[in-house]
């Protein structure tokens, strides 16, 4: 399945997380799934914190990645963007807040659902759950502002 990553120009497609053209990062994929958002992904062993669990800071990675993704698919859909190839619209992260709620188990895909709390013309706030084996994990809030598209150029 295509993820909103899929649609960013080639100048936006080298971050870390969700970098398409990044053959060492995670290329998350975003996509709607009724009124949410969702990403999917399989830890590797060495995102470890302690055996058995996921580093807190990949996690806070993925929802941060997650939560961009997210505000770029709500502008498309606020803007009417029919998406194709390097059209569509990309946000960088103004704020990031994530709670850890329980350790976060590494032996199996975590998913990570998105809702759009708020967005206007320039601004989106998205509110993410992260969820391993169907149990919440972690939430996160972040704040993701529109750029220009020669941003970075």
């Amino acid at each position: 399945m295509k993820g909103i990553q899929d649609y960013y120009p080639d100048h936006f497609a080298q971050c870390y997380g969700c970098g398409r053209l990044n053959e060492h990062g995670h290329q998350l994929k975003t996509y709607w799934d009724g009124e949410h958002t969702i990403t999917k992904f399989v830890p590797k062993e060495y995102h470890t914190a302690i055996p058995g669990f996921v580093y807190g800071g990949m996690l806070a990675s993925v929802i941060d990645c997650h939560g961009t993704g997210s505000a770029a698919l709500a502008f498309a859909k606020q803007q009417n963007i029919d998406l194709c190839e390097h059209n569509a619209p990309r946000c960088v992260t103004a704020s990031l807040q994530v709670k850890y709620l329980k350790p976060t188990p590494i032996d199996g895909e975590i998913e990570i659902k998105g809702t759009i709390a708020e967005i206007n013309e320039r601004k989106a706030t998205v509110v993410a759950e992260l969820y391993a084996g169907g149990k919440l994990c972690v939430t996160g809030e972040i704040v993701a502002v529109l750029v220009p598209d020669n941003f970075g150029e």
